[in-house]
């Protein structure tokens, strides 16, 4: 593959049904000719919505994107349980739960909203011992996993109209599954569930309204690397703090009147993103990440 010299930038994807996320980063390397490509937030196959890709310097930038909150709608069905938790998997078992009411859903729904801790399904990315849990649980093996944090700050169901099938809107941390969610919810109705389909509509401010469909993507839908950090708290940098910033130094954070934690996006007089910066101190900030060349 012959390289397109100088392509950094993002580009919001509309990831289709039946695709990986790697599926998507390989077709946006064809399609740009570069082979630096990444994304933020892996989304399972059948699963469709926003996938931020970052091209060439900025994927430097990814693991901040992966850290904001998403959004997701879908469905849930109760009544059955499968061995993936949604709907590509197999029926391992059924409960009668028609007596189940909407707002005993809604309340259960409320209920695992918080900070939980949630099992990864074997089904997933997550590795264990060196091996991904996917890969494990296609030979037949299941093991055991470690509970992990995360944080729901929405949880909501709504009744379709159709017996059983709700509805869902989930707005939660990075590492939350969905599929876990659904399975949950059965279980606190005191029955089965899984999750029948599932679409992210946001990450951060990246909605699905602006999202390309995979076949639109081009050089010119590239958007700049300050476009991937636009959630971010950010100040202009000039003179000596920006030589400072891009050679690797701490500046003082005062005169750039950031608050707060970090991090921080630093934009040059160019208007171009120089680094990200995160705290040092009380009264320092150094930079994280560095994208413009020292002079």
């Amino acid at each position: 593959m012959s390289e397109i010299a100088d392509i950094d930038g993002c580009l919001v994807i509309d990831k289709p049904a039946g695709w990986t996320s790697h599926d998507v980063v390989a077709r946006v390397r064809r399609l740009l000719g570069t082979r630096r490509v990444g994304h933020a937030g892996t989304l399972d196959p059948d699963a469709t919505g926003v996938l931020v890709i970052g091209i060439g310097r900025a994927t430097r930038l990814l693991r901040f994107v992966t850290l904001l909150r998403k959004t997701y709608i879908g469905e849930v069905a109760l009544g059955v349980a499968t061995s993936t938790l949604d709907a590509s998997g197999e029926v391992t078992a059924r409960a009668d739960m028609r007596g189940v009411a909407p707002e005993e859903v809604r309340m259960a729904a409320l209920s695992l909203t918080g900070r939980l801790s949630q099992v990864p399904p074997m089904v997933s990315a997550v590795k264990i011992g060196g091996r991904r849990l996917h890969e494990l649980a296609r030979e037949g093996v299941e093991v055991e996993r470690p509970a992990r944090p995360v944080e729901v700050f929405r949880f909501e169901v709504f009744d379709t109209g159709t017996p059983l099938l709700y509805q869902l809107l989930v707005e939660c941390s990075s590492g939350t599954y969905v599929r876990v969610l659904a399975s949950d919810l059965g279980a606190r109705l005191g029955g089965l569930a899984h999750l029948r389909a599932l679409r992210r509509v946001a990450i951060g401010s990246f909605r699905d309204t602006e999202a390309l469909a995979l076949d639109d993507v081009c050089a010119s839908k590239v958007l700049p690397c300050l476009e991937l950090v636009r959630d971010m708290p950010s100040a202009n940098i000039a003179g000596e703090d920006l030589d400072a910033v891009m050679h690797g130094r701490s500046v003082g954070r005062a005169p750039l009147a950031l608050a707060g934690d970090g991090p921080f996006a630093l934009v040059g007089p160019d208007g171009e993103l120089v680094a990200i910066a995160e705290t040092r101190g009380a009264d320092k900030l150094r930079p994280a990440v560095v994208l413009a060349a020292a002079r």
